[in-house]
């Protein structure tokens, strides 16, 4: 090889050495010629095993090899993923190639976004205005809400579907390409009785849309989908791509794969990138099949090249992880490896109860702290946003900064204000806002009539305000008087705590179907709720100490705490994804919470609960707790009253892997000495103390 060929190679073969076999094999499948378009790829990615770097790699590598980058379509999840990639993918590219060599990407992004920009292209040819307005989920929901409205379905005896639960199932059929009867009887079962109503419903939102020239999020995939399923579309719209790289396919739902074997019927070109134990977004459509399926689409079946080599935890937490995911009825075999050996082995701990739990939790994160872990690389994970309710509060307790992903923060969901309002006004009739909020609860009772009876409760003598005596509109005087009784008790001098609390829990929970169409999902936070109450010794301390540490923000918006630049991670296992910490805990590790107990009607759930469980222990890098609590406290039992439950460890870890973990009790025996004593209270006449002090 002369010297002006031999040139180019060095970079070449430099910039490849820092991979490790599977990934370059990867990186450069399909030829060493850019032009020269390959076979389908499936890349199978481990947990930490370097997935983004390795499609950066082989997107440089073919631009590199002098593919065009105007005619690489690259495919991700969010705009910020396909930022970084095209970034990284450029500064790759010129250590590939030469110094000064150039990645542009101009056809990179989401689904949504890629597909929006090619059906304003093609919008005269499909019956669109190119001048079509995009509407949002709020948009989309208003304009739900409109068509509902006119089609007189807020009218109905029976409560009909509210606008963004009627916009859920409809993106729901959309996104999965399913029956509605089978989405309403999977996903919304509360509604399945309006399934005539709906089809009406949707049908006339579609008309809507159409007539507005409007698409909504779900619409910039479904036209283009439609689009490509005619032939001449799918070749042309093909023909622009010689390659096309998608990331995290295990995401992907089926409009999504639907486009892609549509552009690349014979899969050329195409790289799919994901990993199937990692497929934990059902609830948004997304299904496992697409990965697992991907190679059979095509003749000869796609290559499938695997990365197993984790570069971010220790071998005795991949251990546990791949012995987890072992069970899985259906996979693709791979062994998770690392050369960062550990001796020690992640940490199965029992504790009594939740409020052990949290107290287990806050303790091990100070005591990492302090020997030099920053909160910021601790997080603590759990399947549903409601199970850190108690942890929450702790952390309040011992003013512990944490910022929490995944759902609101507890005490900042709307049932719990709900419940904790009508608590509040009930030993406090003057408290305006939480009377107003409360008194709304009650069917028939509006801003108008809420605001009168604060009025007469405000201008009545201390103590003579009797809340059954206000004037409500006559259709609700039954259930305001039912709602005055549980005030009243609640408020009573002597009533028993938490019993009286509890009863307005129970209030609540038959509300709750009425007030929210979710309702099955909230009622778990207001047992939450009660069982938390049961831990404090009296009313008072229990709205006093939630109210004094509110929570300041919510979900994945929350951003870090203004005021600390230290701060533990609170996080749903989905909102997780793709995230690392030095030391992660794991909530609940019980079956009825992993798997949820609300996730096992079919073998297709119970897989997907296993996965979680996977996604969440391959977030460790060095230390890895899953806490069994041993026993809930549970409310509301029908002709059970009030008891504990014992819980059983998740069925994901059975006696066959317990060698893979280091079992333990929390608290050590010792510590239980003396618990009582801090619990003591002192009695002093503050009053006179400050009257002797003028005397």
């Amino acid at each position: 090889m002369n010297a002006t060929t031999d040139a180019p190679d060095k970079p070449l073969e430099h910039g490849l050495a820092r991979l490790n076999d599977a990934q370059r094999e990867a990186v450069v499948h399909g030829g060493g010629d850019g032009a020269e378009v390959g076979g389908p790829l499936l890349v199978i990615a481990g947990a930490g095993s370097g997935k983004t770097g390795t499609l950066a790699h082989r997107v440089a590598y073919l631009v590199a090899q002098g593919a065009d980058p105007g005619r690489i379509l690259l495919l991700t999840f969010s705009r910020r993923a396909a930022e970084e990639m095209t970034r990284r993918a450029a500064r790759i590219a010129g250590e590939l190639a030469a110094p000064g060599a150039g990645c542009a990407l101009p056809w990179s992004g989401t689904f949504h976004s890629v597909g929006a920009r090619l059906l304003r292209e093609y919008a005269p040819r499909v019956g669109l205005d190119p001048a079509f307005t995009i509407h949002d989920r709020g948009d989309s929901a208003d304009l739900m809400n409109l068509v509902r409205h006119e089609l007189a379905l807020s009218a109905q005896a029976r409560r009909f579907p509210l606008k963004a639960t009627c916009l859920a199932i409809y993106s729901a059929a959309v996104n999965t390409r399913a029956p509605l009867a089978e989405v309403l009887k999977t996903t919304f079962p509360w509604c399945a009785g309006w399934e005539a109503e709906l089809k009406r419903l949707f049908h006339a939102y579609v008309e809507a849309k159409q007539r507005q020239q409007v698409l909504d999020y779900d619409d910039l995939l479904l036209y283009w989908a439609q689009m490509v399923a005619e032939p001449a579309f799918a070749a042309e719209v093909g023909g622009r791509f010689d390659h096309i790289l998608v990331d995290e396919y295990q995401d992907t739902n089926r409009l999504q794969a639907a486009i892609l074997l549509a552009i690349k019927p014979d899969g050329r070109g195409l790289t799919v990138v994901g990993d199937d134990a990692q497929s934990i977004y059902a609830f948004r459509g997304a299904t496992v099949r697409n990965i697992l399926d991907f190679p059979h689409h095509f003749d000869p079946p796609a290559r499938c090249v695997t990365l197993e080599r984790n570069y971010r935890s220790t071998q005795p937490i991949l251990d546990a992880a791949n012995g987890v995911i072992a069970f899985a009825r259906e996979r693709y075999t791979k062994s998770l490896w690392t050369e960062r050996a550990a001796s020690r082995k992640p940490r199965l701990v029992s504790v009594r109860d939740e409020a052990e739990q949290a107290r287990f939790v806050v303790e091990q994160v100070l005591a990492r702290r302090e020997a030099g872990v920053r909160l910021t690389a601790q997080a603590v994970l759990f399947r549903a946003a409601h199970h850190s309710a108690a942890l929450e509060i702790e952390l309040g307790r011992r003013n512990i900064p944490f910022v929490k992903f995944g759902g609101l923060k507890f005490l900042e969901a709307a049932h719990v204000k709900d419940v904790l309002a009508a608590a509040r006004w009930a030993h406090n009739r003057r408290d305006r806002v939480s009377g107003f909020r409360a008194a709304q609860l009650v069917a028939g009772i509006g801003p108008k009539s809420a605001g009168r009876i604060l009025d007469n409760v405000a201008a009545a003598p201390p103590g003579c305000a009797l809340l059954a005596e206000q004037p409500v509109p006559p259709a609700a005087r039954e259930d305001w008087l039912a709602f005055c009784a549980v005030v009243e008790a609640v408020a009573a001098p002597a009533a028993p705590w938490p019993a009286a609390f509890d009863a307005l829990c129970r209030w609540y929970g038959a509300e709750i179907e009425r007030l929210h169409d979710d309702g099955a999902i909230r009622r778990a936070d207001i047992e939450q709720l009660a069982r938390i109450a049961a831990t404090y010794p009296s009313a008072e301390r229990f709205l006093t100490e939630l109210t004094l540490d509110p929570p300041a923000a919510t979900s994945d918006e929350a951003g870090p705490p203004l005021l600390d630049e230290d701060y533990l991670v609170l996080s749903t296992i989905h909102s997780a994804k793709g995230q690392e910490w030095h030391a992660v805990t794991v909530l609940n590790a019980v079956d009825g919470c992993i798997p949820s107990d609300m996730a096992t009607g079919s073998a297709a759930e119970i897989e997907e609960e296993r996965r979680l469980l996977y996604v969440a222990m391959t977030r460790a890098r060095d230390e890895l707790d899953l806490v069994v609590p041993q026993r809930f406290y549970v409310t509301q039992q029908s002709g059970l009253g009030d008891r504990h439950v014992y819980a059983g460890r998740t069925r994901f870890i059975p006696n066959a892997l317990l060698a893979r973990f280091e079992q333990s009790s929390w608290p050590p025996a010792s510590a239980d000495a003396g618990e009582a004593a801090a619990a003591g209270t002192s009695v002093v006449d503050l009053r006179a103390r400050l009257r002797a002090m003028w005397e």
